[in-house]
């Protein structure tokens, strides 16, 4: 019922096409319906608003105004979905205030001024604009109903004088019920600056995360560097100097040292090797994400579906978090799941990358876990998205998303 509209030019007589204007029609009755509860709000705000030095407008406005923010959000909801893009409420946070004092704050707060202008557009210009479409429809299907049941000759010229009505509902539905949806959006969707505000807090929230990931990256590269290759590169100066000492004197031992030097070798160039596949892995540099998400898929102690549509080569960096986000969620899986296999699925449309890790086992997954979180981080630093749905007793399945054009 509130899927997108699907287009508002004329579209030829479709099955597709009837079931689409029949819809909207049921929508367009609903926000007409509406327009009772916005009038008496409307006219209650105003109210409670000229009252306000009393205590009767404090308490009148203390129904009036959730009222109204209930009323909004079923209409924001509505609205957004038919138009494709979710629309938020933007009120000026009052939790903490004692009950009384709400109100005072009610009344500086603009989005709860485009509440009460959008109660009365609901129960003016709205409510004329959607009674449109279930009016020029009622007319025909009551006089073929007539016709039905009561057969003769007026009933069926009125029926066919109506057609007329019916081509103009076949015309205009899509069209009202669009220009309705847009209207709330403009009034319900919030400011400009407002969102530029929020869109820059959240930047800023993301770069300050990307930092202190890249910082921690940093530590975590020089720890391990430190601890491993370093380490073993310094014994095999020393294994190679005393061999250097003792190849005169006792060959036989300086030929060990040496030997234990090569081994020191090996094991120093492993531990090179498992930085870099922390940095970026090779295969995902040879292969691209899917082909990295499938080798990795082979190395896992558990069966692990993997399903990725995704035909051409992303950005780097997208690649290389989208990998470790994968990885880390399919740890989690192994290490708290007790699942019995593990599936992971994904597509890339030309603007979104979406990934979706699965499993079939105990669930209580904790999205605030460390694992998690840093999960989350490193996407939010792509304005990405992570979510988890991990009811107790399973299953789990983890949302990636990541915006990205090639």
């Amino acid at each position: 019922m509130l899927a997108p509209i699907r287009g508002v030019g004329p579209a030829p007589v479709t099955t597709a096409a009837l079931r689409e204007r029949l819809r909207l029609t049921a929508v367009s009755l609903g926000y007409a319906l509406s327009m009772a509860p916005s009038l008496a709000l409307a006219i209650l705000s105003v109210l409670a608003v000229a009252l306000g030095p009393l205590t009767v407008g404090l308490v009148l406005a203390l129904g009036v105004v959730p009222a109204t923010a209930v009323l909004t959000a079923a209409h924001r909801r509505v609205s957004g979905a038919l138009l494709g893009h979710r629309l938020t409420a933007e009120y000026a946070d009052t939790s903490d205030l004692v009950l009384l004092a709400r109100p005072l704050h009610w009344l500086r707060d603009g989005a709860r001024w485009r509440d009460v202008a959008f109660l009365w557009f609901s129960a003016s210009g709205g409510f004329a604009m959607s009674l449109v479409p279930p009016a020029l429809l009622t007319g025909p299907v009551m006089y073929l109903l007539l016709l039905v049941l009561d057969p003769g000759w007026v009933w069926l010229l009125l029926a066919l004088l109506s057609g007329p009505a019916v081509y103009v509902w076949w015309l205009v539905t899509p069209v009202l019920v669009r220009a309705r949806a847009l209207t709330e959006r403009g009034i319900l969707g919030g400011s400009r600056i407002a969102e530029l505000e929020r869109r820059v807090e959240q930047v800023t929230e993301t770069r300050s995360a990307a930092l202190d990931h890249s910082s921690a990256e940093i530590r975590r590269i020089e720890r391990d560097l430190h601890d491993g290759a370093q380490a073993r590169i310094a014994a095999v100066g020393m294994s190679v100097g005393l061999a250097e000492k003792l190849v005169g004197s006792d060959p036989e031992a300086a030929v060990e040292l040496l030997r234990e030097a090569r081994a020191t070798t090996v094991s120093a160039l492993e531990d090179l090797r498992a930085v870099v596949r922390g940095i970026h892995p090779p295969v995902l540099a040879d292969r691209g994400l899917a082909g990295a998400v499938e080798a990795l898929a082979l190395t896992l102690p558990l069966p692990v579906t993997v399903s990725l549509t995704i035909d051409r080569r992303l950005p780097d960096p997208v690649e290389s978090a989208a990998y470790f986000a994968v990885a880390e969620c399919l740890t989690n899986t192994i290490k708290h799941a007790g699942a019995t296999f593990a599936q992971v699925a994904g597509s890339y449309d030309g603007t979104l990358l979406r990934l979706v890790v699965g499993d079939d086992g105990v669930g209580g997954a904790d999205a605030t876990g460390t694992g998690l979180t840093g999960v989350a981080r490193r996407l939010a630093a792509f304005d990405g998205t992570f979510r988890v749905d991990s009811p107790v007793g399973g299953p789990t399945t983890a949302t990636l998303e990541i915006p990205c054009r090639t």
